[in-house]
């Protein structure tokens, strides 16, 4: 269970990346039915300053030992160069040897990586540093298409806001998606983002409607047990089948049967957690033919089966 949460900080601190940690995990949300978390904010040296990139000073209240016992380590992105800490990557090390969770926000991931932390493993981060991540870590699998990259025990995500998803998504991971849910409507934010960086990266882009595809996605949520096909939807958007299919992509990074899926299987963990509905009815609450295409897309998203899911969150007495 995740209840403990040490920050790591170091020179070259980006104050936005920081800020997401702490909204996520350092604020006390228990009016709202959040479990509180012990958050510590951890440096090299307890009450020496950091300089952060705005050339402002963060003082740390607690050492790196104070990262022994945590359950999840944070290290946001900080100015990227070799000769990192090496009590700090040794922090890291440890933090790691002992099944901690590690979450890196933007390029956070170059500490994971210099610690050696990442070889053998798939990591993300932003999508400017994907190529130099990779040219100078080689046993690191850089993937630089994703908004996050879950690996066990270790989550990496891409840039600047990328790491509310993969601190929401940690949070419903570890603590399910009626406290995640509870979080993205304090900050305003999706409880969970579809497609990947590919929509950031610079490239010519088709004009779109976006007021028009809004309503559309916001239209199919509201109606997710109703069937729903591509040309149903581009007809609701007043275009063709191809031209929604090309603009969705370009605005979503994903493709309509895909995001659709994606927010049935949310909707049904939400009817997992909340109701004592049978696998049945949420299946058919949530837009899917029956329970066994319930099972099969769950398992294949979450990673778990329903059933097991339920065991898990279910908030029902």
């Amino acid at each position: 269970m995740l209840r403990s949460v040490g920050a790591v900080v170091v020179d070259g601190l980006s104050m936005f990346e920081f800020g997401i940690v702490c909204e996520v995990f350092g604020i006390d949300r228990t009016d709202d039915g959040i479990p509180p978390f012990d958050f510590r904010i951890c440096g090299a040296e307890p009450g020496r300053p950091v300089r952060t990139k705005l050339g402002l000073d963060l003082v740390p209240s607690h050492g790196l030992d104070a990262l022994d016992d945590v359950d999840l380590v944070a290290v946001p992105a900080t100015t990227i160069h070799r000769g990192q800490d090496p009590a700090v990557l040794d922090a890291l090390r440890r933090a790691d040897e002992r099944g901690a969770l590690l979450l890196t926000v933007c390029s956070g991931t170059f500490l994971l990586a210099e610690a050696g932390i990442l070889d053998g493993r798939r990591a993300t981060t932003h999508w400017m540093y994907t190529d130099r991540l990779a040219r100078e870590y080689p046993e690191v699998e850089v993937d630089p298409d994703v908004l996050f990259v879950d690996d066990g025990n270790i989550v990496s995500s891409a840039g600047t806001a990328a790491g509310i998803d993969a601190c929401l998504h940690l949070v419903r991971r570890e603590l399910g998606s009626e406290v995640a849910n509870i979080m993205a409507r304090r900050m305003v934010v999706p409880p969970q983002r579809e497609g990947g960086q590919r929509q950031f990266i610079p490239q010519p882009v088709p004009a779109c409607d976006d007021d028009s595809l809004r309503e559309v996605l916001d239209w199919a949520v509201e109606h997710l047990s109703e069937p729903h096909t591509v040309a149903s939807l581009a007809a609701r958007a007043f275009v063709s089948p191809r031209t929604f299919a090309r603009r969705f992509a370009d605005e979503t990074g994903t493709t309509p049967v895909r995001w659709l899926t994606s927010q049935r299987v949310l909707r049904a963990r939400h009817l997992l957690e909340s109701t004592e509905l049978d696998l049945e009815a949420v299946a058919r609450e949530s837009g899917f033919a029956s329970a066994a295409l319930l099972r099969h897309h769950f398992r294949r998203v979450v990673g778990v089966t329903p059933s097991a899911y339920r065991d898990t969150f279910s908030a029902v007495a």
